[in-house]
């Protein structure tokens, strides 16, 4: 199997052209692929498959196996992938997910392709679309949850994947890896969550770091950041434009009136290479 290593922000993953390689055996091998110490090594898998609502279709497969509807940092890497390889020759596509068709724009200077900005679809506080447990009718606002010997008060939002949004002081002082995956498979969130813990640094900057459902920590989170971004917004605490500051760079995020987000980030190439799947 040919495939090809990226990272956006230093959320990585490895995408495979499924109109040329057997995407069912992908994704049977994927949490071996992943693995760091015995595969490749990866936050997650995107398959490319031929779509007939979209200019192309993008699965995403996560570390432990599991699907994910939605991610901002794959979406970007799976944009500039198809581009490069002429799967989708054109700078403005469309993706099918199972989050719903997303819109990635790639931004070229001078030949290179120096961002890409992605129309990310609508936000929502409902319960019912984050899930959250409770009134599906009602907001996801100010939410107790009990962690780690402490109560945390989280923001549940849906950007097509669930985030619970949690705001501290002192971020460095977030004991993610032992709080992380209490917040995501809390009882709270039917479908488990993603888990983003925010510091505040200015009324257009906020700093994060993350917890992703099926991955654990990772350097960044595209709808992480959005989600984030958002649930300051509805805070007060910044305003519409929005820099999203994790360990390995910026994401810019832009709110509009409608509820629609647009985020925009790097992706980069880092090797290709053949390797083959195993049945054991």
């Amino acid at each position: 199997m040919h495939f090809t290593k990226m990272h956006g922000l230093g959320n990585d993953f490895i995408l495979v052209n499924g109109f040329r390689e057997d995407a069912a055996a992908v994704v049977k091998n994927a949490k071996k692929l992943c693995d760091r110490h015995l595969g490749i090594g990866a936050d997650g898998v995107l398959l490319v498959l031929p779509s007939d609502k979209a200019d192309v279709k993008m699965r995403i497969i996560n570390s432990d196996g599991s699907e994910a509807p939605m991610c901002g940092n794959g979406i970007r890497c799976f944009a500039r992938y198809v581009f490069t390889r002429g799967i989708v020759p054109k700078t403005k596509m469309s993706v099918e997910t199972l989050a719903g068709i997303m819109k990635p724009e790639l931004i070229i200077i001078d030949d290179v392709i120096e961002a890409i900005k992605v129309d990310m679809g609508k936000y929502s506080f409902l319960k019912k679309d984050v899930p959250v447990m409770g009134d599906p009718e009602e907001e996801a606002l100010e939410l107790e949850i009990d962690a780690h010997d402490r109560k945390y008060f989280a923001t549940g939002v849906s950007m097509g994947n669930p985030h619970c949004v949690i705001f501290v002081d002192n971020l460095d002082g977030v004991a993610l890896e032992k709080v992380g995956p209490i917040l995501e498979n809390h009882p709270l969130f039917p479908k488990k969550t993603n888990v983003e813990f925010i510091e505040a640094k200015g009324k257009d900057n906020l700093r994060m770091r993350v917890w992703e459902r099926g991955c654990g920590i990772t350097l960044a989170c595209g709808t992480g950041a959005c989600a984030s971004a958002v649930a300051a917004y509805k805070k007060g605490i910044v305003g519409n434009k929005v820099r999203v500051s994790l360990a390995a760079g910026d994401l810019m995020v832009e709110i509009q009136e409608d509820r629609r987000v647009f985020m925009t980030g790097p992706a980069e190439e880092v090797f290709s290479g053949d390797v083959v799947l195993c049945e054991t």
